[in-house]
């Protein structure tokens, strides 16, 4: 996967976020319903993002961008802010 086509998986995640916010506004959701939907779309997007800055990372310091992969959610999810 390129920086391009990180970037649109981005560009639909936050898509689906905004979905999901508007499908709970128009009451087609149930709160409960709608944080466990956004909780997996916010954990791909945290995801998406983190692989896009390790591309970046390797290809600024020379290396190969492509060789980076996912990293679990798990540890994505526990970054230190």
């Amino acid at each position: 996967m390129d920086d391009k086509e990180i970037l649109t998986r981005i560009d639909e995640l936050v898509a689906s976020e905004h979905e999901l916010r508007g499908k709970l506004a128009a009451g087609e959701l149930t709160t409960t319903e709608e944080h466990q939907q956004l909780k997996s779309v916010e954990e791909a997007l945290d995801q998406a993002w983190d692989l896009l800055r390790q591309r970046r990372a390797r290809r600024e310091f020379g290396e190969d961008p492509s060789v980076v992969d996912n990293r679990p959610v798990t540890e994505v999810e526990n970054y230190q802010q």
